[in-house]
């Protein structure tokens, strides 16, 4: 392996490329060169500078996306790890198919630099093998991927031809992961954030050596904080001990379970659930997407809120959660949504994000004017957020429910009507009204939350 920058050069579809030929492609102009191959000359013209450190991006998965400056020399420690345990060589194939903005497709690119590996280039794209032509040793795919790759048969046969597939940047389901132990690749789930540079652990997914647990390398020590939160000690890829938000539980041999979020737990009445162990509890009887999350409620600090993409009945599910749960871990709540929204590199929005700005808005609906000052001081984050969304343009279906959000957040502050009747009734009326030329993408807004605003009645 070579760990001199200035040493190196890329091997790229067959082809060596030293760093003063990609001065010359990048001198050229971005016109000869597809966006992907451009985006991939202008990383390595930054990897080959003088500078020890790089600039990445933060997913957005779990709160506003943010910069972080990185050490090169720790990313080629994170290569090594990987390739090491994955016993990948020099000359062997490896795909980068996700975008260069995030820490998963870099480290794809720098692992290719130290192992002399032969990197082909696809953009990033939900279907990276419907071209690909050649095996490919080693593949690195976000968990969409990796699911729309299995639902076109050509493709999945092209998967099949792969060696090695590490799948990182979100979680995989059961139902994918059922799929995958059919599959006779060497499959892993990854673990791991930016700022440990990529993964530290892996997961065997299928094969006789398919776990449950994750195994972390043999450089880095694990513990659990006070709040069973995991705490990271990787000293060859990062300065500082990491305090995780992921709760978990680590077993003699220092393997580990990832048991859900710390920012995932729902505290009901006193009752703290865990939206990922309740959401286990659902996917046998619920065949379509669903997520678990909470929404403001005046007697139990957070109720506990489902949103099904689809059109099911849900007086049907909610005889089954009658039969099937406690009743303290019975959502109170049931709405409908179009779609789950997803972020540039194929995760989930979590309750951080999209799902609690939705669900924010509609138990501002379903509860206004009954919630008090306990209960409004509850949101600030989800105000912060909201602020987070306008700035940072998403959506314009996103962007919608975030304005109306800090809409109401000016208002609630001015206000001097203590009773809180009615200062919002031409408000909700003109949500509803642009909501309802969204049909496609109303998410938890249908005509019952609406019918709920008694006070004025907006127009149903």
């Amino acid at each position: 392996m070579i760990f001199n920058r200035q040493q190196q050069c890329l091997l790229l579809d067959g082809k060596e490329y030293t760093s003063e030929d990609i001065r010359q492609l990048i001198a050229g102009g971005a016109e000869a060169h597809s966006p992907a191959y451009w985006d991939l000359y202008l990383f390595l013209n930054e990897w080959f500078n003088d500078s020890p450190v790089i600039t990445v991006h933060t997913s957005g998965s779990t709160g506003t996306p943010k910069e972080l400056m990185v050490h090169k020399d720790r990313m080629m420690q994170s290569a090594r790890l990987t390739c090491e345990f994955l016993n990948l060589k020099k000359g062997e194939s490896a795909l980068l198919c996700m975008n260069l903005r995030y820490i998963g497709a870099m480290m794809v690119v720098v692992r290719s630099l130290v192992a002399g590996l032969n990197l082909i280039v696809r953009p990033a794209s939900g279907h990276p093998l419907a071209d690909i032509k050649e095996s490919l040793r080693f593949v690195a795919m976000v968990p969409l991927q990796v699911y729309n790759t299995m639902q076109v048969p050509e493709e999945k046969e092209r998967l099949k031809q792969t060696d090695i597939l590490i799948i990182g940047g979100g979680a995989v389901d059961e139902a994918l992961e059922t799929e995958i132990k059919h599959l006779p690749t060497a499959v892993y789930s990854t673990y791991g954030m930016t700022e440990t540079l990529s993964h530290i652990a892996l997961r065997r997914l299928n094969g006789a050596s398919a776990s449950e647990h994750y195994y972390p390398f043999p450089s880095v020590k694990l513990s659990l904080s006070a709040e069973n939160t995991l705490v990271i000690d990787a000293p060859l890829v990062c300065d500082e001990t990491l305090q995780t938000n992921d709760i978990a539980r680590i077993y003699p041999d220092g393997s580990f379970m990832i048991l859900g979020r710390k920012d995932n737990v729902i505290n009901s009445g006193g009752i703290k659930i865990q939206a990922e162990e309740l959401e286990k509890l659902l996917r046998p009887f619920i065949p379509v997407p669903f997520v678990i999350t909470s929404v403001p409620d005046p007697r139990l600090g957070q109720a506990v809120t489902l949103l099904i993409v689809g059109q099911l009945d849900t007086r049907e599910i909610e005889n089954k959660l009658q039969t099937t749960l406690e009743p303290y871990y019975r959502p109170k709540h049931i709405f409908i949504t179009e779609s789950i929204p997803q972020t540039e590199n194929g995760r989930l929005f979590d309750m951080e994000e999209s799902w609690e700005i939705e669900t924010t808005v509609a138990a501002i609906i379903a509860f206004h004017p009954q919630l008090n000052k306990e209960d409004f001081d509850r949101m600030g984050p989800v105000f912060q957020r909201a602020t987070n969304i306008v700035a940072n343009s998403w959506e314009p279906y996103e962007e919608l429910l975030a304005t109306f959000l800090l809409e109401y957040q000016r208002l609630w502050t001015q206000t001097t009507d203590t009773s809180r009747t009615g200062f919002l009734r031409n408000m909700f009326t003109r949500l509803e009204e642009r909501l309802k030329g969204r049909d496609q993408n109303r998410g938890a807004y249908d005509e019952r939350s609406f019918k709920r605003l008694a006070d004025w009645k907006p127009g149903y």
